[in-house]
């Protein structure tokens, strides 16, 4: 009973990791393909409803027609005098031409159009000439006759609701002005100044009469302006030429008056004259200032000496070097030489010795005299230098007060220049300007002109009717591809071989086909009474697929189990058993004692024992086996209040052993793996694990979960079983069975 089970190594996984595997899978671009391919015929069904929706509409629409006008806007006017110059309105560039479109699209010109075309008259600018409306409600309120049934407020509330409000002319335009500015379009030809002027009406000959209007009124509008323009101009510059005149007059009088006051003829010649004088002044200065100097030293020396006697001043180098003083030191040096030279001989009474005293008395009374002459010349000659610098010092004052008033009057006398100057030359300018402007008045100039006139167009622009039909056709395809990946992502249901093997790795055993509407007993002789064929040849590919996979280990205990009750694992189980019973001795035992089925779909008697009875010990083995068409059955028995103990007891065990030893092949009917643990007991002691999938209604998750759970526990599974499959409906969404099912000439019958 400990038998390993015969599966792949990716199968052992537990169903943690086996789950994250599948998570981690990249994107299959192939199955992806394949679902919206099953649903082809779905999705061109939706295709070829939109497109032929999108038709009807399309072709309901009003066509509308586009008329183009060229113009050439140049960035600078033609004009002979720039009066824009004046504005400051000349523009280059990109944005300059923008300016000019948004003018194309102006409401002036759009009014203007209006006018000229009378537009507000036309019926597409006017709803009151618009086709009457569908339902006439006051016609059908007279076709009733129930007017009379309507209070009198009630009535004329519908009768001036139904009155037409009435419009002036001026709103009429207004109206028709703003309809008609949604209809233009300005576009720029390439990085070029040529301009095209679109018009999108419905009708096409108006479209183009619009268009050439807008062109020729945007030129209009440029030679208007340009009119006015220089017309206000004009006007200005004559305002501004008489202030300009007054003000050069001003000027000019304030200029001479203060000549006249100032007494000034030549400020230049004057200020050279004085600046002359300064300078020779400033040198005499400087030598007056030398002189002094010198003569100050030498008076500063003998009258530093004049206490100590004539005769230490006479050696002052200032009177020593006097002629004068020379001669007379000479003299005296002569005579005291003498009275020297006669001391030696005579005595000092002696005549000739008082003489020659008397003489050198004398050349020093005479040196004594000139010295004190000298001196008395010294004191002289500096009082005069210092009175000679003082009076050239106040003559440079002088001077440099005088040149300081001219420069200011010629300060001011230039600034009163300046004012006069500018005031002529903007006077001059605006004269010659104004002769100009008058001169070219009545020459009309534009910036743009008309290169090609709007013709009638030949077919409308809009609606492109093929474009939107093939969008619509192509959403359609898309939205339709989204919603079948949308429903198949949303459907995380088995519906074919290949989703089971991908997901929970393991071979499919067989399929068993949708059945209609019949009781559980009905079911469960299905195979045994050969009601339906191909249900008995589906059960019979099962029985084979479970002997060839036990060729090298013999399985003799099957356990057949599911993810949740009602998934057909209990028919699953009979009629497997019944196939079989056609070759071997079989024994059907239900383990499942939570919702026991057999005694009811075998026509039990009420408390026949069964596998509860044998595994308390209150029913012998005989007494717990039925014979059933060739098959021996095992029911429930009573019902526990603890199946799982039961089930988990050495004696389910020690009966398994013995009835396999009884029995060639031993089909154990569990309860489902979700809902209790009970198969989990069961499947540790069986030879094979049969998990049984309902088709269109197992969630992956579920069967994912309940696989994973079996192979935690190491439970031989051996293959899955795909129940209640509709084969019609599978083969129109592109899943293949085979074709046995038509050779038995198969039709949707009893419910599996």
């Amino acid at each position: 009973m400990d038998a390993q089970p015969n599966l792949p190594t990716h199968a052992q996984q537990s169903p943690q990791n086996n789950w994250l595997n599948q998570k981690a899978e990249e994107i299959d671009l192939g199955a992806l393909f394949a679902t919206v391919w099953r649903r082809k015929w779905s999705i061109l069904t939706l295709v070829s409803i939109a497109m032929i929706l999108a038709t009807l509409v399309v072709y309901s629409i009003t066509p509308i027609f586009r008329a183009t006008a060229t113009l050439l806007i140049e960035r600078q006017g033609a004009n002979i005098v720039s009066i824009e110059q004046v504005y400051g309105i000349e523009g280059s560039g990109n944005e300059y031409l923008q300016t000019q479109f948004e003018l194309l699209k102006s409401r002036g010109l759009a009014e203007r159009v209006v006018r000229r075309l009378n537009l507000h008259n036309h019926y597409e600018f006017d709803p009151e000439q618009a086709p009457p409306p569908l339902i006439d409600i006051k016609g059908l309120i007279n076709r009733l006759e129930i007017t009379q049934l309507l209070s009198g407020n009630l009535a004329s509330m519908v009768a001036e609701d139904d009155t037409p409000i009435s419009l002036s002319e001026e709103d009429k335009i207004d109206r028709a002005t703003r309809s008609l500015m949604t209809r233009i379009s300005v576009e720029q030809v390439g990085r070029s100044q040529l301009v095209r002027i679109h018009v999108d009406i419905a009708d096409r000959f108006t479209a183009a009469q619009i268009a050439n209007a807008i062109a020729e009124g945007f030129i209009e509008g440029q030679l208007d302006a340009s009119m006015e323009m220089s017309l206000s101009a004009t006007n200005w510059m004559n305002t501004r030429l008489t202030e300009l005149r007054s003000n050069l007059q001003s000027a000019e009088a304030k200029l001479q008056a203060f000549r006249d006051q100032e007494g000034i003829v030549d400020v230049g010649g004057i200020l050279t004259v004085t600046a002359s004088e300064l300078s020779s002044t400033s040198d005499r200065m400087v030598d007056a200032r030398r002189r002094r100097a010198e003569a100050e030293s030498e008076f500063r020396q003998v009258q530093g000496l004049s206490s100590q006697g004539w005769e230490r001043i006479a050696s002052v180098p200032a009177v020593l070097s006097n002629p004068l003083i020379q001669s007379f030191k000479t003299e005296e040096a002569r005579a005291r030489a003498r009275v020297e030279e006669l001391s030696g001989r005579y005595g000092p009474r002696h005549p000739v010795m008082e003489a020659a005293q008397s003489d050198l008395t004398a050349a020093r009374a005479s040196l004594q005299a000139q010295v004190e002459q000298i001196v008395a010349s010294i004191e002289r000659n500096y009082q005069l230098a210092l009175a000679n610098e003082r009076a050239l010092q106040r003559s440079v004052q002088e001077n440099k007060e005088q040149i300081q008033d001219i420069s200011r009057k010629e300060f001011q006398l230039r600034e009163l220049q300046r004012e006069v100057d500018t005031n002529r030359a903007l006077h001059d300018t605006f004269m010659t300007r104004l002769k100009e402007t008058a001169a070219t008045t009545d020459l009309e100039t534009a910036n743009a002109r008309i290169v090609d006139r709007a013709v009638v167009p030949g077919g409308p622009i809009k609606p492109k009717k093929a474009l939107i039909i093939a969008v619509v056709g192509v959403l359609a395809g898309m939205l339709g591809v989204g919603l079948v990946l949308l429903l198949n992502i949303l459907n995380n249901t088995f519906k074919g071989i290949e989703e089971i093997e991908n997901k929970l790795n393991l071979p499919v055993l067989g399929i068993l086909p949708l059945m209609g509407k019949q009781d559980r007993k009905a079911m469960a002789h299905m195979f045994a009474e050969s009601k339906n064929k191909a249900f008995a040849e589906s059960i019979r590919t099962i029985r084979t697929s479970l002997l060839l996979s036990d060729i090298n280990t013999e399985h003799k205990s099957y356990v057949v189990t599911s993810s949740i009750p009602g998934e057909g694992k209990s028919t699953v189980a009979a009629n497997l058993a019944y196939a079989m019973g056609q070759m071997e001795k079989v024994l059907l035992i239900e383990a499942d004692m939570r919702r026991p089925t057999m005694a009811k779909s075998f026509d039990f008697p009420v408390g026949t024992p069964g596998l509860a009875n044998l595994i308390s010990g209150t029913a012998r083995l005989e007494d717990t086996i039925q014979e059933v068409d060739g098959i021996f059955i095992m029911p429930a028995g009573v019902v526990p209040p603890n199946p799982l103990e039961l089930l988990s007891h050495e004696r389910f065990a020690n009966a398994l052993k013995v009835l396999s030893n009884q029995y060639d092949r031993i089909v154990i009917d569990s309860p489902p793996v979700q809902a209790v643990s009970d198969a989990l007991v069961i499947a540790k002691m069986a030879h094979s694990v049969i998990y049984v999938v309902k088709a269109e209604s197992t969630a992956r998750p579920l069967a994912v979960n309940g696989v994973g759970q079996l192979l935690q526990n190491r439970a031989p599974i051996s293959g899955v079983v795909l129940n209640q499959v509709d084969i019609k409906k599978a083969k129109k969404q592109g899943y293949s069975y085979g074709g046995y099912y038509d050779y038995y000439g198969y039709s949707q019958g009893s419910k599996a």
